[in-house]
């Protein structure tokens, strides 16, 4: 082999080594710092998930006053949050007779 291939491929594997013990070094200094601030970190109240917090889809009862069954209702409201992207809102559903 030609020397200067030789100093090519030292070269080559010393700068690969650098950066796989460069990344190590950062991913673990990363999960170093989540695992502390996690564990001693302040702890917000505003993070705590309470019932109050969510407002029911459905109605209490099985059918709603249109006669549309629960069922029917929660995929008619899923499909307008993901059509419009939470800004649509269901304000009457009306069932069209067949003809």
């Amino acid at each position: 082999m030609n020397s200067d291939l030789q100093y090519a491929f030292l070269v080559l594997l010393v700068g690969m080594i650098t950066v796989f013990v460069v990344l190590t070094l950062v991913v673990l200094t990363g999960r170093t710092l989540i695992f502390l601030v996690n564990k001693y970190g302040p702890v917000s109240g505003k993070t705590a998930i309470k019932n109050r917090d969510f407002k029911p889809l459905l109605p209490s009862s099985s059918s709603t006053k249109s006669g549309i069954p629960k069922k029917q209702l929660a995929a008619i409201l899923s499909t307008v949050e993901i059509v419009t992207h939470g800004k649509g809102k269901v304000t009457n559903i009306e069932k069209i007779p067949s003809k």
